[in-house]
Parts: C-alpha cells; sequence; structure tokens
C-alpha cells in the first residue's frame, strides 16, 4: 500500500466518521447548548485520554507554549464546536454544511488581513463563484423546511472562526495543534456547563451519546492523520464529500428535503470550491513530473 493510497483511505474514513455529526444533532431532542456540551466533553475527553495515554502531557505543553496563537487556535475551535451545533439546530443541515465548506474563503482573507499573504487570482475566481451560491442559500432559507436565517448566520460564523484559528495556526506550523481539540472541547463544555441542565435530554435518548463521541473521536483523530501522507488539496476535496452526504443521510433518515435554492446554491458552492482545489492539486502534480 502506497503512502497515497494510505492516506487517502485515511482521510476517506475520517469523513465517513463526521458524515453523522449532524444527524446525531438533529436526532437527540434537547437544547442545543446541552447537546454542545455532551457532544464537546465527551469526545474531547476521550481524545484526552488517549494523548495523555499515548504521549502524556508534552504536546499539551508544545501548544501553551505558542502563546497567543495557540490561544486564539484554542478559543475559535471551542466557538466553531458550539455554534455547529446551533447552526444544525436552527437551519436546515443543508443549508449549514454547505455554508461551512465556504470556509477556505474565510482563511484566504484571514491570511491577506493578518498574515500579508496575497489573494490569488484562483481563489478570486473561486470567491466570486462561491458568493452567489450562498446567496442563493440565504434567498432559499424563506421557503426551505428547517431553514432559517438565524441558524444560517450561525454557519457563517462557524466558517469564520474556524478559518480565524487555523489562520493563527499557520504562525506556529511548526507545532501540532492536535492536543488543542480535547483542550477546546473540554474548555467549552466547561463553560457552557452553569447555564445548562445537562440531564435534560429524554432518557430514551442518552444511547446516542456515547455513539455520537465516538464518531467525532475517530473522524478528528483520522482527519489529523489523513494530511501527513496525502496534499491539503487532495484533503480538502475529500472532506467537500461530507458536504454531500450529510444532507442527504438526513434526508434519507429524517425525510429534511434540503430545498430547491438551498441544492442549486450549494451545487455551487461545493462544485467551485472542487474546481479550484482539482487546480492546485494538477498544479502541485504537474510540478511534480517536472522536477
Amino acid at each position: 500500500m502506497t503512502s497515497q493510497f494510505k492516506g487517502l483511505l485515511i482521510t476517506f474514513a475520517g469523513v465517513l466518521f463526521v458524515v453523522p455529526d449532524s444527524l446525531f444533532v438533529r436526532l437527540i431532542d434537547a437544547d442545543p447548548l446541552v447537546i454542545a456540551f455532551w457532544r464537546n466533553g465527551l469526545a474531547g475527553g476521550l481524545i484526552l485520554i488517549g494523548l495523555l495515554a499515548l504521549k502524556g502531557s508534552a504536546p499539551f505543553r508544545e501548544v501553551l507554549s505558542t502563546g497567543r496563537y495557540g490561544a486564539l487556535y484554542i478559543v475559535t475551535l471551542a466557538l466553531s464546536g458550539v455554534l455547529f451545533v446551533m447552526a444544525i439546530s436552527l437551519t436546515s443541515v443543508a443549508n449549514a454544511v454547505f455554508i461551512i465548506a465556504a470556509m477556505p474563503i474565510f482563511a484566504s482573507i484571514f491570511s491577506w488581513i493578518f498574515l500579508g499573504e496575497r489573494i490569488s487570482l484562483r481563489m478570486v475566481l473561486t470567491i466570486a463563484a462561491v458568493l452567489p451560491g450562498l446567496a442563493l442559500i440565504a434567498y432559499g432559507s424563506g421557503e426551505t423546511e428547517h431553514a432559517s436565517w438565524r441558524g444560517d448566520l450561525a454557519a457563517v460564523l462557524v466558517a469564520a472562526s474556524f478559518a480565524a484559528g487555523l489562520t493563527a495556526a499557520r504562525r506556529v506550523r511548526h507545532v501540532s495543534m492536535v492536543p488543542a481539540v480535547p483542550m477546546a472541547y473540554c474548555g467549552s463544555a466547561l463553560v457552557l456547563l452553569p447555564f445548562i441542565e445537562p440531564m435534560t435530554i429524554p432518557a430514551d435518548q442518552l444511547v446516542f451519546l456515547p455513539f455520537y463521541a465516538v464518531f467525532i473521536v475517530f473522524s478528528a483523530s483520522l482527519l489529523a492523520l489523513g494530511p501527513r501522507y496525502i496534499t491539503s488539496a487532495e484533503v480538502a476535496l475529500l472532506i467537500l464529500l461530507e458536504s454531500v452526504l450529510a444532507p442527504l443521510l438526513v434526508w434519507v433518515v429524517l425525510g429534511e428535503n434540503p430545498g430547491s435554492w438551498t441544492l442549486i446554491g450549494g451545487t455551487i458552492v461545493i462544485g467551485a470550491l472542487a474546481a479550484s482545489n482539482l487546480v492546485v492539486l494538477m498544479r502541485k502534480r504537474s510540478a511534480g513530473v517536472r522536477s
């Protein structure tokens, strides 16, 4: 098995594990903040235990040594974890995942503002194509079942906050930010605890929680491991599958129709991002052949 095939297989498995994330939020009949508490707390706790058992406390100290950049990454990851549940709870799954898929656009803009990186022509064209798609999704929110501008706004904040965290992490790219995941998730759960009643989840739905946590743990671990073997463009292309498969899964299981406007807008968004990543991938492969 080649390294590339291993990376593709690992990343694809990570995508499959993250696909049911939205479905679990829909299946659990509780306040979104309660769901976010259990989602982040259980998943973060399991990852924390695993990292401590395998590598001890050294990786966590390395993250803390990055100062404000590591802190910003942890805070934005924690925030995006809570906002994701809010977005899924307040709008249609299709609206939420299609909007969140536009995260690379925010990352590019933040890198331009804070890191001084020039926005390439490819990314300018990608932004120009993605924005009309997002506009169509927003337009259809008034007509699509379960859709709401409040949830759409939460999804935009998920994309923006996580993109800000990724931009900060690039300042300290020599340090692995994997240990920041349990720090962010456990931290957000502790912050939420005084404001919620954790045991308000119906008794017959408590069984979903451990399965939910395991899915998050596997997806986070596999998606963190995949980029060691394949390029970021290949990872980005595979992750786009989640934006397609998650609404389909919820549609099949719960009958939540995404609506025509969302499907059209989502196709534009995903298509533009996929084309952009394919251009990067082909350029890198072409450069590798020439070298």
